[in-house]
């Protein structure tokens, strides 16, 4: 007998916290985003932590778990708001149907989109989900219901029925929990992507894309839905980002939101599942502090941020997963 192999399976050595957190990703993100609007005094920036922090998983999904750095997401997140803002501002669309048909117009968008985008890498995606994204805003500002430079008024969402309540959206934490119903919801669909074959597939072309071709696999195909799904993800941000607001503005559109997005993961950590939120945190508090005290406050932001990337390549929640071993 193999006195190793015949130890008893009381003796084997117990998983690390940081593993259990891992298997139970999705349970262990919404306990700590349920506690959020308690550890902050402003829950306005708590509401935008949640929504910025999902804008950030959408796109951490081609950025952290695919290794495609896009700079054209801001098309998403714009599109998501435009496209809910439009539908209940002008067309007295109801929440529940402003939402989903969000997520389809920017589906369609980032479909256009990534059948152009895929077929480049490296910096070259980058620079043309970059021109993608400022030809959907130039378009957006064109387009007769988007408000131009003044942006979309009046998306005004006061109530919301949910699972038969009446829920206050005026209320910031109402508004906090009611909208953190919905990130479950697509947080719960993006670990279970993550877990089946496809998401699988999708890491492979991180490590090794010409590897992952040579098994067998459509690269091509797996870039398309992964860039589209992220895009649908982003859109729901934006739209829950417009109902949060009460109002769009064009510059949601621009390149700069796209940079933001990057930031964000970047502070988190790319290719975590909660990285994300980690980094709209940062950045937001960080934002929220600064700003009380000099107009100048990029420039602290941006002092920190180097800080962060030096000191934390992977991440804030990426590090900490690395040292304890848990990922």
């Amino acid at each position: 007998m193999n006195a190793i192999t015949d130890l008893p399976t009381t003796l084997a050595p117990p998983r690390r916290p940081f593993a259990r957190i891992a298997s139970h990703r999705v349970l262990a993100s919404l306990l700590v985003l349920m506690t959020l609007p308690w550890l902050i005094p402003n829950q306005s920036v708590a509401v935008n932590i949640l929504i910025y922090g999902l804008f950030g998983v959408g796109f951490n999904l081609v950025f952290g778990y695919m290794g495609m750095l896009s700079f054209g997401h801001a098309a998403f997140f714009g599109l998501g708001s435009y496209a809910a803002g439009i539908l209940i501002a002008q067309g007295g669309t109801p929440w529940w149907l402003a939402l989903p048909a969000a997520l389809l117009v920017t589906a369609l968008a980032a479909l256009a989109m990534g059948l152009l985008a895929i077929r480049t890498r490296g910096i070259y995606f980058a620079m043309v989900t970059l021109a993608l994204s400022q030809c959907v805003y130039f378009l957006v500002y064109q387009f007769p219901l988007s408000g131009g430079e003044n942006g979309l008024r009046g998306v005004n969402v006061a109530q919301v029925s949910l699972a038969g309540l009446q829920l206050d959206l005026l209320d910031p934490t109402t508004k906090y929990y009611a909208f953190l119903a919905i990130v479950a919801l697509a947080l719960l669909l993006l670990s279970r992507v993550l877990e089946s074959p496809f998401g699988g597939v999708v890491e492979a072309v991180r490590e090794n894309e010409a590897r992952t071709r040579a098994c067998g696999f459509n690269v091509e195909h797996t870039k398309l839905m992964a860039f589209v799904l992220s895009g649908a993800l982003c859109g729901l941000a934006g739209a829950l980002n417009a109902i949060h607001l009460s109002s769009v503005a064009i510059e949601s559109l621009h390149y700069e939101t796209s940079g933001l997005v990057v930031m964000i993961c970047l502070l988190g950590g790319m290719g975590t599942f909660f990285g994300p939120f980690i980094g709209a945190a940062l950045f937001l508090l960080i934002q929220d502090v600064f700003s009380l005290w000099t107009e100048h406050w990029q420039l602290y932001v941006g002092a920190i941020f180097m800080f962060f990337v030096l000191f934390f390549p992977k991440g804030v929640w990426g590090t900490l997963l690395e040292k304890f071993h848990g990922r």
